[in-house]
């Protein structure tokens, strides 16, 4: 037998402060019964009596359990790595509040949805970054997408290749290799790097999945900085334009499949009835220990002992 706690200094006290008193007890009584020339042999078994459910309730309170039975637990479902769009042109306000505030709500409601999956998130301007490695912590996910800036990285351009190559290069590093990977990829579609045909090929021939979400509007917004304006080298304020045409050609190139987000249409949901399309592979298996405490068993039986010890009398002297 094993027990999931341990005896402490408390239980010891009340131990020792129970048999001293009780030792104290029966001594007096002895002596009284010497005294009387009588006989107080019963008082013995109400000592063992109450002694025995004394002990009982002390294994109770300890949590026995009876071997150790193992069980394997296995976790299925997917690794989504989610890319967002840092660059300055995601707080143009042709979505309200702005692209990116829009984008971090919508990123906790799809979460929410699909809490069975792992997620793990990377932000991307001109460089990518890996923000958050895959995780099961949606707690900590969440954390991370809501504090999601355009300050955090250089704004001298957008890169939406050098985050589909650091994304490719974390799924293959990740050990559980059989999973189904999902790539999530959140932008305006502003784009002023180069994709390499290797990287794009690379998502069709490790069978990654790739969804596009495009955050924007076709009639452009513009982008507020200190209070003003962003306005170009001729002083006229700059509009910048959701890229549909080529993301759509992305997704296409890629077998993966687009997606919009704009003040009309909202497809999140659409998103998550494609994640959860995907076949959900064997993320994480392991074997744990299973303990029962089968305290209630000692419980039931000093309760018992109790109230017979309490119903049954016993003469304490006999002359």
């Amino acid at each position: 037998m094993n027990f999931n706690y341990e005896l402490t200094a408390v239980e010891y006290i009340f131990m020792g402060t129970f048999l001293v008193l009780y030792v104290l007890y029966i001594g007096r009584t002895f002596l009284v019964a010497r005294a009387l020339g009588a006989t107080a042999r019963a008082v013995v078994i109400k000592f063992f009596l109450r002694t025995t459910y004394f002990a009982l309730l002390i294994v109770a309170l300890l949590g026995p359990f009876f071997g150790e039975p193992e069980r394997d637990i296995i976790a299925e479902g997917k690794d989504v790595m989610v890319l967002v769009d840092v660059s300055k042109s995601m707080d143009a306000t042709d979505i309200q509040p702005s692209r990116l505030e829009k984008v971090k709500f919508e990123l906790q409601r799809l979460s929410a949805s699909l809490v069975e999956n792992r997620f793990g998130l990377i932000v991307f301007s001109s460089d990518a970054f890996l923000q958050v490695p895959l995780t099961f912590d949606l707690n900590a996910f969440e954390l991370f997408t809501q504090s999601l800036s355009t300050l955090q990285v250089s704004n001298t351009g957008t890169d939406i290749c050098s985050a589909l190559e650091l994304c490719i290069q974390k799924l293959l590093q990740n050990p559980s290799a059989n999973t189904s990977k999902i790539i999530l990829l959140m932008t305006d579609g502003e784009d002023f790097g180069n994709c390499e045909r290797k990287t794009l090929a690379s998502i069709r021939q490790f069978g990654f999945n790739l969804f596009i979400v495009g955050v924007g509007t076709n009639a452009g917004g513009h982008i507020r900085q200190k209070g003003d304006w962003i306005k170009d080298e001729n002083g006229q304020v700059v509009t910048t334009k959701l890229n549909a045409a080529y993301l759509r050609d992305l997704a296409t190139t890629t077998g993966g499949k687009y997606f919009e987000i704009n003040n009309q249409s909202n497809a999140i949901p659409e998103v998550v009835n494609a994640i959860n399309s995907v076949e959900s592979r064997l993320i994480d298996s392991r074997k744990v220990a299973v303990v029962s405490n089968k305290y209630r068993y000692f419980l039931l039986a000093a309760l018992v002992l109790i109230a017979f010890d309490v119903l049954v009398t016993v003469t304490t002297f006999q002359v």
